[in-house]
């Protein structure tokens, strides 16, 4: 397993770069994993990995439907605010896996 150092704290990571133990996740982590994506995080941005995290910690699947369905953006906004792969980018800032429905 590889680590990754984000924001002066080591965290497990996959080869992709994905939390393999999202217990790791911390706002100020959350930030500088979205810098190195090339963002920086609004109050929007946290409102959406907060609705990743908790779906993600009770068990259920996580998709771009979803994110449309959760009534924070909807399906443009969320690619506007998460430009090239919005749930891939996302999950990832959000300390989780990478979804299934993910290629």
């Amino acid at each position: 397993m590889a680590q990754k150092e984000f924001a002066g704290h080591m965290v497990d990571v996959n080869e992709e770069g994905y939390f393999t133990n999202p217990q790791q996740w911390n706002k100020e982590i959350a930030a500088a994993v979205a810098k190195e994506e090339g963002l920086e995080l609004s109050d929007k941005h946290y409102a959406i990995i907060e609705f990743l995290r908790t779906r993600f910690n009770s068990g259920e699947a996580l998709s771009i439907r979803s994110i449309n369905k959760s009534g924070i953006v909807d399906v443009k906004e969320f690619y506007a605010l998460f430009p090239g792969a919005p749930l891939k980018k996302s999950t990832k800032i959000a300390g989780i896996p990478k979804p299934s429905s993910c290629i």
